[in-house]
């Protein structure tokens, strides 16, 4: 008798009718959160796209929902020259018409009233919280943790939402290295996790299947509408198409040396709830107001902890 392999990330969707995917920062992580989007619609499930934005998100004619959050549809016009949500949503427009909600870059206590908002809109059974890389799996007391903020702000955001399904996949690994993050550190990340039940598992993205080709597809229409490209999810493009070692597949990386490999085209997931436990500082931030306020928590973390562990480098 045949037996059906699944991961426990899978599983944990199983039953799961309507889904909200949210990029966990910056614009561009919802892009690299397109492989699962299609993969679950594919299910048959319905599924919501968010995104915590770099843009400004109030200066467009998108629909303000909440004070921090406003819908982002293809008619929506904007003069700002980086709105990647905008560039999907006039890309979705072309399928289905679908909005991409847009969550303003402010304090961790505005961006849970926003999501909490739009739980309300959509009752979703599952909130999965995408991060384009792995830095978001930092715990604080780490030498490098990579550009923090947004990341924490949405992980604080969503774990205290009251949503039966929470869960963070990473996708990118490798891409932080050049902020700073040390991916022996990641991989520690990985093995407390698992330690702890919430390692949820890993899966590859392939280029042949019809979820990666909208996912290309996506992101070469939003470079193409003219924002800078990403150099995240050009780096994970690369690795799915098999590059390796120091190639560049944008302008923007010249001058610095790359190590695209196999691993950059990993999911990872976990659940979020596990991952906001072992973070040191989340407390610290979960009343913050603005993006000021925010950075100022972290700061004011890093300069109080007895000392940050020494780096470490993988063996090879």
């Amino acid at each position: 008798m045949p037996v059906e392999l699944r991961l426990p990330f899978f599983d944990e969707l199983s039953r799961a009718e309507t889904v909200l995917l949210a990029g966990a920062g910056g614009g561009a992580d919802v892009f690299a959160a397109l492989p699962l989007y299609f993969q679950l619609r594919a299910a048959g499930k319905r599924v919501h796209l968010a995104s915590l934005s770099f843009a400004p998100i109030f200066s467009s004619t998108g629909r303000v929902i909440a004070p921090a959050l406003v819908e982002v549809t293809a008619e929506t016009q904007s003069d700002a020259s980086y709105f990647p949500e905008l560039q999907l949503a006039r890309w979705l427009g072309m399928l289905d018409r679908a909005p991409v909600y847009c969550f303003d870059r402010t304090g961790a206590a505005p961006l849970r009233r926003a999501y909490e908002t739009l739980v309300s809109l959509h009752r979703p059974d599952a909130v999965v919280l995408v991060d384009g890389g792995t830095d978001s799996l930092m715990r604080g007391d780490e030498s490098g943790l990579g550009t923090p903020e947004e990341d924490a702000a949405s992980l604080t955001a969503v774990h205290s939402l009251d949503v039966a399904t929470k869960i963070l996949v990473c996708v990118g690994f490798g891409v932080d290295a050049y902020h700073g993050v040390s991916h022996a550190d990641v991989l520690e990340a990985v093995a407390d996790l698992a330690a702890s039940g919430d390692y949820l598992g890993a899966w590859s993205l392939l280029p042949d299947t019809p979820e990666v080709r909208a996912y290309r597809g996506a992101v070469e229409f939003a470079f193409q509408g003219g924002i800078r490209p990403s150099i995240v999810n050009a780096s994970i493009l690369s690795a799915i198409e098999g590059r390796f070692g120091d190639y560049h597949a944008t302008a923007r990386t010249r001058g610095s040396e790359l190590f695209i490999n196999p691993l950059m085209s990993l999911c990872w997931a976990f659940r979020l709830d596990g991952v906001a436990r072992r973070n040191l500082y989340l407390d610290r931030i979960r009343d913050t107001e603005s993006h000021f306020d925010l950075r100022l928590e972290i700061e004011r973390f890093r300069m109080e902890l007895p000392r940050v562990r020494a780096r470490r480098a993988l063996p090879m």
